[in-house]
């Protein structure tokens, strides 16, 4: 329900500052539950703080936590920070290595665990980690040290992180070039009708929920983004799919996916933790439910990354497991659909 957003981290005054305009559909609702649908991770009491401490603006008017934002009003928030070298504090966080070499490495990143430090995950991120094992990392565009690329939090799987300059740029480059080779397996709600194809359509924020990335169909809005997907087994009222990346938007899949009408199972942020198919029998509502407790994030799972090695050319190609979890609710999704078919 805004029209436009900014959030930029200013180092120099440790603050960090969101602004909002409200879209001309917008009911009078109070700026704290606004604020709370735009920011990720932002707790009630942050805003309310930011509020007493007379940070938070409705037409460059500070106000209280019950000011009611109306279609047009632009609101802006600053939070104190920390400072940016504690977001580079080292820690002892054991990483998963699957390959490492003087120029590179590919972790298997656990789910749970944050990519980078940012607002309400400011430790225990995987950068936190690589600065402990490791020295003088090269810093990407947004000065985040041996980061080429991300996942979701809640999304695990396989990462590079360059470990030189030299690295960094010629990975960087195949990711931009769209030439390296990124397979997630995710399970989805729905019987995919289709054997294979390809999504395409523009993925930006949602008007509607800031926290949401949603597709464009008439590529008015957002970027360029292409997901290749293939069934690879039908289990009644999900479906298991391959989902090969052209483009790498933030949370490709699962907005790709959603709007072809499979969310991805257990998904909370775009609804993938209700029961969107099926019966509405107690059993299938408890069953759906045991495997929502087994799984507790989206179905997602980056399991393949391929590229060229930055400094011999050859082809790398790593593949990893299906994640405990992952692997238990497919399973059980895979027995229960043997005795309802």
């Amino acid at each position: 329900m805004v029209d436009v957003d900014a959030a930029d981290l200013n180092q120099d005054e440790l603050f960090e500052h969101h602004r909002f305009v409200a879209s001309k559909g917008q009911e009078p609702l109070r700026v704290d539950k606004f604020l709370m649908n735009f920011i990720e991770n932002a707790t009630r009491n942050k805003i309310q703080q930011a509020a007493k401490q007379g940070n938070i603006w409705v037409n460059n008017n500070p106000v209280k936590q019950n000011y009611k934002v109306k279609a047009g009003d632009e609101v802006k928030v600053l939070f104190e920070h920390p400072p940016y070298e504690f977001l580079l504090q080292p820690e002892a966080i054991a990483l998963d290595i699957v390959f490492e070499d003087e120029a590179l490495l590919v972790v298997n990143k656990p789910a749970g665990m944050v990519v980078h430090p940012g607002h309400g995950n400011y430790s225990g991120t995987l950068i936190n980690a690589l600065v402990y094992h490791f020295e003088n990392l090269p810093t990407n565009s947004s000065n985040r040290p041996g980061l080429v690329h991300r996942i979701d939090k809640d999304t695990s799987g396989l990462l590079v992180v360059a470990k030189t300059e030299q690295a960094m740029t010629h990975l960087a480059k195949q990711f931009f070039d769209k030439t390296s080779e990124r397979e997630y397996v995710a399970l989805v709600w729905g019987n995919v009708k289709e054997d294979s194809g390809t999504i395409e359509g523009h993925i930006g924020r949602s008007p509607k929920n800031r926290l949401q990335m949603t597709v464009f169909p008439e590529g008015d809005h957002g970027k360029e983004a292409i997901t290749h997907y293939k069934v690879l087994e039908r289990l009644g009222y999900v479906t298991l799919v391959s989902c090969r990346l052209e483009t790498g938007r933030t949370h490709q899949i699962r907005a790709h996916m959603k709007h072809i009408g499979h969310t991805l199972f257990n998904d909370e942020r775009y609804g993938g933790d209700k029961i969107l198919k099926g019966t509405t029998f107690t059993k299938y509502k408890q069953f759906v439910e045991n495997c929502f407790k087994i799984l507790p994030r989206q179905a997602l799972h980056a399991k393949t990354l391929g590229f060229l090695h930055p400094q011999t050319n050859a082809q790398l190609t790593f593949d990893s497991e299906m994640p405990q979890d992952m692997a238990e609710c497919i399973e059980k999704w895979r027995n229960y659909s043997k005795h309802t078919t």
